[in-house]
């Protein structure tokens, strides 16, 4: 079986990890840098161009997408099982998880507990939406953030609003909610 790790750096301890348990299973491994290859689709079907060759014999791909490239690198694996190659992560599942928002309506149909949380569009009255949660300390959250970047605990409602306001002032949507010890 011949497996394709997307990642955009070999020497990555993940990746070469990957490569060699891929390898001592007795399957044939390639790294190919997901932002290097060329999304093609003609009359012939979807195809995958790779340093301008035609990636052909693929039977599995494990993406390590990155959240800066989550579009390009979902869009690629979205090629492959276009070519009907089993992925690891689907795209769905890639951009999925890249959305906080949607990754939480997921989990909450799903019956996972989780933290009361709160998205609105309109932000010109927080206490309104705060209500919602309950009183501070409440966390506020970037939606596109990743690994604890733009995380804040606001410990006071007046601290809650302030936060909101210049998130809001920013152009940057965020999400509420309820601070659990």
């Amino acid at each position: 079986m011949k497996i394709a790790v997307l990642s955009r750096n070999s020497n990555l301890y993940s990746t070469r990890r990957l490569v060699e348990a891929i390898n001592q299973r007795g399957h044939e491994s390639v790294v190919l840098d997901h932002m290097k290859c060329d999304i093609i689709k003609d009359e012939g079907g979807p195809v995958i161009f790779y340093d301008g060759k035609k990636i052909q014999d693929i039977n599995a791909v494990i993406p390590r997408i990155g959240a800066s490239v989550t579009f390009y690198g979902a869009a690629g694996v979205r090629q492959f099982e276009m070519m009907n190659v089993f992925c690891a992560v689907s795209s769905i599942a890639l951009t999925r998880s890249r959305d906080k928002l949607r990754s939480l309506q997921v989990l909450s149909r799903s019956g996972v507990g989780m933290p009361k949380t709160a998205f609105t569009n309109f932000s010109k009255n927080e206490n309104k939406v705060l209500k919602h949660i309950g009183q501070a300390p409440v966390v506020i959250k970037l939606l596109e953030g990743t690994q604890g970047l733009g995380v804040v605990l606001a410990e006071t409602n007046k601290a809650a609003t302030s936060v909101v306001e210049a998130f809001e002032s920013l152009k940057t949507r965020v999400i509420l909610q309820e601070f659990i010890e």
